[in-house]
Parts: C-alpha cells; sequence; structure tokens
C-alpha cells in the first residue's frame, strides 16, 4: 500500500481546480487533495507539509518566496505547448486527454528529481543568461545592447537563441523561467 500524497491546489479557475481534483482522484491514488482559490486563501493556513503545490506561472512569481525553494515540487498550469519546456514543473492543459496523464504520471512518479532543462536539451551561453536577465528586468533590445556593449543585432540573435532553445516565446514565460532556475530573484524582475 503506497503512502497517500498530499496536493494543494491553488488557481482561481473552478473549473481547473475541480477538474485536475477529480483527475488527481480518480487515476492517481491514493492522494489527498485540498483546494485553494487563491494564496491569500491558502497561506492563512500556514500550509507548508504538501507533497505537491497546482498553481499558475504568475501565482509562482508573485510568490517566489514561497514557491522557489519548493519548486521541484511546484507545478504550473500552462495553456500553450509553446509556453512550456520539458520539465516535471509544468502540466500543459491545452493537449489530449492521454498527454495529460503522461504528465500527471511523470510528475508524481518523479517527485525527488530536479527538471533543469532547456526544450532542445541545449544550455544556454554565458551571454545568453546575462541578455535573458536583462530581458526579466524589462530592458529593452537598445538598452541590453547599450548595457552589454553588444550591437543590436548581436542582441536579437541571442534573443532568437534563446527562444529556440528554451522553446518560450513569452516575457512572463521567460520570467518564470528565469526565476525557477536561479538566473535572477523576483525583486529582480520589471514587473512591480
Amino acid at each position: 500500500m503506497s503512502q497517500s500524497k498530499k496536493i494543494a491546489i491553488i488557481l482561481p479557475d473552478a473549473l481547473q481546480r475541480i477538474g485536475l481534483r477529480s483527475l488527481l482522484t480518480d487515476y492517481f491514488p491514493p492522494v489527498e487533495i485540498s483546494l485553494f482559490t487563491s494564496f491569500d486563501h491558502f497561506i492563512p493556513s500556514k500550509n507548508d507539509f504538501f507533497d505537491f503545490y497546482f498553481t499558475l506561472p504568475d501565482m509562482f512569481v508573485f510568490h517566489t518566496a514561497f514557491f522557489l525553494p519548493k519548486r521541484n515540487k511546484t507545478i504550473c498550469i500552462v495553456t500553450n505547448d509553446h509556453e512550456s519546456e520539458s520539465r516535471q514543473s509544468i502540466l500543459t492543459v491545452s493537449t489530449s486527454q492521454e498527454e495529460i496523464f503522461k504528465q500527471l504520471r511523470a510528475i508524481l512518479q518523479d517527485a525527488n528529481k530536479s527538471y533543469v532543462q532547456t526544450k532542445t536539451g541545449k544550455e544556454l551561453s554565458t551571454r545568453e543568461k546575462d541578455v535573458l536577465r536583462l530581458i526579466v528586468k524589462g530592458m529593452i533590445n537598445k538598452e541590453i545592447a547599450d548595457k552589454l556593449f553588444i550591437s543590436l543585432n548581436t542582441v536579437l540573435t541571442h534573443r532568437k537563441n534563446i527562444t529556440s532553445k528554451l522553446g518560450i516565446k513569452t516575457i512572463p514565460g521567460l520570467t518564470f523561467y528565469a526565476i525557477t532556475n536561479g538566473f535572477i530573484s523576483s525583486d529582480e524582475t520589471g514587473s512591480d
């Protein structure tokens, strides 16, 4: 008999909360699920004993002090495949039921593994990491070029390579990636 996994689902959308709870209880027992509509509802209960936390990337970014130390057991729900990386910390919900089950199985079975890799398996270069940090801080291409003493074309090339290696095209997606991989802290982001 396997030990029950304690799971916190912190999602504002009722359909996502209830649907995820149903999937987990019906197909991946034994689990004990607690549902929360927001981080504010979650924190007062001082819940720091869960095996897994399911939430949104924005909530992760806004509450990195809590989630970052638990990044190996925090799973962010994304809707677009191009937003995700081939890592444990992402659950892409706009895919087939079979793929969602496959992702959940990998998450629940490989709970203690750390997945910090790019979509293509290629690591970011030191300069690409520098550019990524400045992108996440809210700098535009010209500012990045001036700050790093490189040409605008070089910045554009680095951005293209970052997007290609990570499979992430949006600033929030890049921010989430940079924070979860320790390239930048949430205090350093361009968002207030």
